[in-house]
This record gives C-alpha cells, structure tokens and sequence, in this order.
C-alpha cells in the first residue's frame, strides 16, 4: 500500500496518524487534512509530519482518459430541461436560486496517483487553494478558486464566489443580484455561529482572474462565538451557499429532485485545520477531481436564477470544466 499524504495550504503532511469522522476533531490538537462531500460524509487525517513545501513531483506521470470517454451524468438536453424546471420553480415563489450541477467521469487507462493528476494541475491551472489528499479510501485533486471557510483564531471568514465569464467583459448583469443573494444568504448564515453585530462585507463584487476565466468574488467576514467549534461552524453553514442556492433548503430540495449523481467531494470542502494553532482554511470542493477505482470523476454546473438562458447555463458548465478537463485528459497539458 502506498504512503498516505496531503498537500494543501502550502504544506507537505505525511506520517498519517489516524483517519475519522467526527468534526469535534478539528478543535482538539493537530494538523489535519479535511475532505468532506457534499452529502455530508467527514474524512478529516491527522498527521505527525508537517512542514511548508513545494508539491513532490510523482514517481511517474499522469495517465490520463481520452477526452471523447468523458461522460455526463446530465446530457445538453436533460440540463437545459433542467434550467427550464429551476425557472419554473423561481416562478412559483419556491426558490430564488439554485446551482443545477453534473458530474463528468471517465474510466483510466491504467493505475492512476493523484500526485500526478496534482502536478498536471499545478503547471497548467494554479488555484489559490489546490490541494491533494490522499489517504485509504479518498484521493482528491481540487484546483480549487474559492474559499468556504477560513479561521484565524475566532475570525472567520468566507469568499463565495457567483459570477463567471470568460473575460470581465462577459459577466453578465444576471451575475451581481445572484451574487448578492449568496451574500446575503452567507451572512446568515455566519450569524448563527457569530458574535452579534460581527458580521461585516468587506468587499463586494471583486473582480478576480484565474487561468482561462474570470469570477465575481465578495467577502463576508465574522468573530466566531465563543461556544462554537467546527461542528457548528458546518451545522450553520454546510454545503456552501454558492453551490446550493437560496434559499438553502429550497435550492437543496430541487438540487436533489433534479440531479441524478450524488455530487461527492465536488461542492463540498477541501483543506486544512490546525487545531493547535485554532487556524484553517476550507475551500468549496470546485475544480476538484477525485479518483474511485479505476475511474475519475469531476464537476461542474452554474447558478440558475429567472434571468437564466438554458443555453447560457450549459455553456458555462463547459467553460468551467474545459481547461481542467483537458489537462486531466489524455494529452495534456493543454488549454
């Protein structure tokens, strides 16, 4: 069996310790690597070696599948309905947004490390917060642009992220009101953890570039209370908002009735915690690959709301899954 690792945060963590579920973990002691899925399942590692270091190169190079042996678990059709349906549900006052999402896989040519899909990335798509974990049972590669939850001491914070387009020219006005309903619904639900009167925007509608599209990216910052921990930061705030919709458990019902793949590590969280330090950083699980068997799978969708062209929708899920797509496929590195 192979050595469990983790790169995340600008750190090399090997010499795992133990593996558990129990979020309370990450407000004892020790540096841990935390993946949790969208539907809710915890693997948080703990390891004894941990230092600041520049990703390993692999033993041996990313394989990839060939591009035509990607699948969707939404096909163009079946997502365009899909918009259809959300807009319906806009229309009849049940939901405000919601993110309407499918999951690419493929089957590997041959034994696969997630080290190596890691190095593809890191030339070929650097991500504020890429991260790797592998440990028994969970390999993921995020190449991650979005911050959920960072920690420094009783200040939290979270950068949700509505708003994509090629270049800046191509945000379109839809994408500022969607932006502020996450803000909004983010706010929220930092309040349930935070100090009264804590909660502040200290920037809203920031424009920010990564390789091959643009984001609009807002701030929302707050002092975590004094009887909360992790447990009750994710009870008030898991999934992200930015990936489910408002309000939350509306967007969350028609997400369920429409998607037909559980989406995994995709829309979850990947980082880490230092419980000694009382300092983390989790990032929605976006741009993120994770490695099952003999296949890969990865994600993509976008925010719908009234003002969604179907075609549009689509568009932006391929836009937003192109580049890493390719460069995780047979051939790569490529745009």
């Amino acid at each position: 069996m192979h050595d469990a690792f983790a790169h995340v945060g600008g750190r090399l963590a090997t010499g795992l310790r133990d593996v558990t579920t129990d979020l309370a973990a990450l407000d004892g002691e020790g540096w841990w690597a935390v993946v949790v899925t969208y539907e809710g399942k915890v693997t948080c590692a703990r390891f004894d070696r941990v230092r600041p270091a520049p990703l390993p190169p692999p033993s041996r190079p990313w394989r990839g599948p060939r591009r035509e042996a990607w699948r969707s678990s939404l096909d163009r059709t079946a997502y365009e309905r899909g918009v259809q349906r959300i807009r319906d549900h806009i229309e009849r006052g049940e939901v405000y947004q919601a993110n309407l999402c499918r999951i690419l896989s493929a089957p590997l040519p041959g034994p696969a490390g997630p080290l190596a899909l890691a190095a593809r990335l890191a030339e070929g798509n650097p991500a504020p917060y890429a991260a790797v974990v592998d440990v028994p049972g969970l390999a993921v590669v995020s190449a991650s642009p979005e911050l959920y939850l960072s920690r420094r001491g009783e200040v939290i914070e979270s950068r949700p992220i509505k708003g994509t387009g090629a270049t800046a020219a191509d945000l379109l006005e839809k994408d500022y009101p969607e932006n502020l309903m996450i803000v909004d619904l983010v706010r929220n639900d930092l309040g349930r953890v935070a100090t009264v009167g804590s909660v502040s925007v200290p920037s809203l509608f920031a424009i920010e570039e990564h390789p091959g599209l643009v984001h609009l990216v807002s701030t929302v910052r707050a002092r975590l209370d004094r009887e909360a921990g992790w447990p009750e930061l994710f009870a008030a705030t898991f999934p992200p908002g930015s990936v489910t919709g408002a309000p939350k458990s509306s967007a969350l019902h028609v997400i369920n009735e429409l998607e037909p793949e559980p989406r995994g590590p995709y829309c979850g969280a990947v980082g880490w915690v230092d419980a000694d330090r009382r300092e983390g950083a989790l990032a929605v699980g976006i741009r993120t690959f994770w490695i099952e068997h003999d296949t890969v799978r990865f994600g993509t969708g976008a925010g719908i709301t009234w003002g969604s062209d179907p075609r549009l929708e689509w568009r932006e899920t391929e836009l937003k899954a192109a580049r890493l797509i390719g460069l995780a496929s047979e051939g790569g590195p490529r745009a």
